[in-house]
């Protein structure tokens, strides 16, 4: 049977030294670094919560390149958040935390662009954040590097610059809910399929940019991530 519109194609991020992921969602957990946390007006260990981002959200970018990406409308407060990427490779359902490692395929950095102002409003009206999260080219992401190259990561600096100043300092080992753990906990809800992405969470040190701006972000052992918003 012939689809009556055409088919929209796949979403896939590179894989560093060749090939494609398919990618099937993205999955983000909410304030899971405590400063972040913190800087958002919240404390302690609360538990888990996610968010997701449309697939065609995402924005890849080559090794060595500079993506771009545009300053999206309705907002007067755009921010960068970097993130740890884990890509799911065998998927399932209640995954427990010891077996979590054997579902990963691998990782890559990434960034979380948000329209902070809109996103406030939202929680101020007690209503979803998906305009404030989920809006087109609000999911910058690196090479993806296989597990098999990385090994487990569970430790290691992730940092972001803008226009060579830093401003998001942080470490792997400071999630609040580890990868294992998000993992056991996603698989709860959903049924991880092969293809899913979850975006780990944010450090300290989230800012506004503003067009012309360049952002370089990296992660210790995967590599960096350099995306300019688009000059007007």
């Amino acid at each position: 049977m012939s689809y009556v519109i055409p088919a929209p194609a796949v979403v896939a991020v590179p894989v560093s030294g060749g090939g494609l992921f398919p990618v099937h969602r993205i999955y983000c957990v909410g304030r899971n670094y405590a400063e972040h946390a913190q800087e958002m007006g919240f404390t302690g260990r609360e538990p888990p919560f996610f968010f997701l981002k449309p697939a065609d959200a995402l924005v890849p970018v080559a090794d060595g390149a500079v993506g771009e990406v545009a300053y999206p409308p309705l907002t007067a407060n755009l921010h960068h958040e970097i993130e740890l990427v884990v890509a799911i490779g065998t998927g399932g359902r209640n995954i427990a935390a010891a077996d979590a490692v054997s579902h990963i395929w691998g990782y890559a950095v990434g960034l979380d662009m948000t329209r902070r102002d809109l996103q406030n409003e939202m929680k101020r009206q007690g209503r979803p954040w998906c305009i404030g999260k989920a809006f087109d080219e609000s999911a910058p992401i690196g090479p993806l590097q296989p597990i098999a190259q990385t090994g487990a990561l569970t430790a290691g600096a992730i940092t972001l610059a803008v226009n060579g100043v830093q401003r998001q300092k942080g470490d792997l080992s400071e999630l609040i809910w580890n990868v294992a753990e998000t993992i056991e906990t996603l698989s709860k809800a959903w049924t991880l399929q092969p293809g899913d992405l979850i975006y780990t969470g944010t450090p300290a040190g989230v800012g506004a940019v503003v067009p012309g701006d360049l952002m370089a972000g990296s992660i210790a052992g995967l590599g960096s991530l350099q995306v300019r918003v688009r000059p007007v």
